[in-house]
């Protein structure tokens, strides 16, 4: 058991297995075995915007089979470096045991369409949908390796919410590629494609 993120070696390799056996109060997230540093506790700004979001989507999926998670939250994909294991489990990352997992994140905000991939411990799987509220700290990590692997994991929709310029925008999978939207700003209404019939008011998003 692992009690101090000092005892790791960040330039290493770790499955989910040795996830579930770090009790130390930092979080993190693996990214195709890496350690990634979560940024310290969201600001006030941050988690607004994340009640706000979290409060229209839910207001939305009543009486839906969706389900809406925020973070704390744990999403397993079955993303690895060895691409035989990413390709023979993608559609059925249930049958990935935990020393296999390689890729484990803490999105904001996950929605979750298909009851078979939750359990216990959270999702495993690619969720429907995902939303990452951007914050100083993790700025490479969501624009750069969360793109990379949300796509190729195949999670339908990606949100990237921009809290100091009070933006969104949103990557739509399309045959195994993200396209992007336009950036939708407070005077504009916005739209879900995996969430049909969702329409949320930017401006609604940043109020304070």
């Amino acid at each position: 058991m692992v009690t101090d993120i000092n005892q790791l070696d960040i330039n290493k390799v770790y499955s989910y297995a040795d996830y579930l056996s770090w009790v130390f109060d930092e979080r993190v997230e693996l990214i195709k075995g890496k350690i990634m540093k979560m940024s310290p506790a969201p600001s006030r700004r941050h988690q607004g915007i994340s009640t706000q979001l979290q409060g229209l989507i839910w207001l939305f999926l009543q009486e839906k089979k969706c389900g809406l998670y925020a973070a704390p939250f744990d999403v397993r994909l079955p993303i690895s470096e060895d691409l035989k294991i990413s390709k023979k489990y993608k559609k059925n990352a249930k049958k990935l045991p935990d020393g296999k997992i390689m890729t484990v994140v803490q999105p904001d905000l996950t929605v979750v369409c298909d009851p078979e991939k939750l359990d216990d411990r959270g999702c495993i799987g690619a969720p429907d949908l995902v939303v990452e509220i951007l914050s100083p700290g993790n700025k490479q990590i969501e624009l750069t390796d969360k793109y990379e692997i949300y796509q190729e994991a195949g999670i339908k929709e990606y949100w990237i919410v921009y809290p100091d310029y009070e933006y969104v925008i949103i990557y739509s999978l399309a045959k195994g590629t993200y396209i992007g939207s336009k950036p939708y700003t407070a005077n504009d209404n916005m739209t879900s494609k995996v969430l049909k019939g969702l329409e949320i008011k930017v401006a609604d998003i940043f109020k304070e």
